[in-house]
């Protein structure tokens, strides 16, 4: 029964430090572009997107299909590296051990 105490209380600090961490990584950004820069997407460690920018040359009625595009593409591909640099991060706190449901 001691190894149980002692594994609960490496638990909850691991809770504590995921904890720690989702708060940081709420306050880091990550940034992609489309359209060689004519649409910047940036997203944070919560994979909420924080700001969007557009070149306006590229705002134009004629072709909404290709700024949509451009958005898409520029908000995905930050999506992804924000998705990456949470599972580092968590790699980093967990020793690298793959555990379903966290993040």
């Amino acid at each position: 029964m001691k190894n149980l105490g002692g594994l609960m209380k490496q638990a909850q600090a691991l809770q504590r430090k995921m904890q720690e961490l989702q708060a940081e990584l709420g306050t880091r950004t990550v940034s992609a572009q489309a359209g060689g820069g004519m649409v910047e997407a940036v997203v944070n460690g919560r994979q909420e997107l924080v700001s969007l920018r557009i070149d306006p040359e590229v705002a134009t009625p004629e072709d909404v299909e290709m700024l949509q595009d451009l958005v898409l593409a520029a908000v995905n591909e930050a999506l992804n590296r924000s998705r990456e640099m949470v599972a580092q991060e968590m790699a980093k706190l967990t020793g690298g051990l793959q555990i379903p449901g966290l993040f």
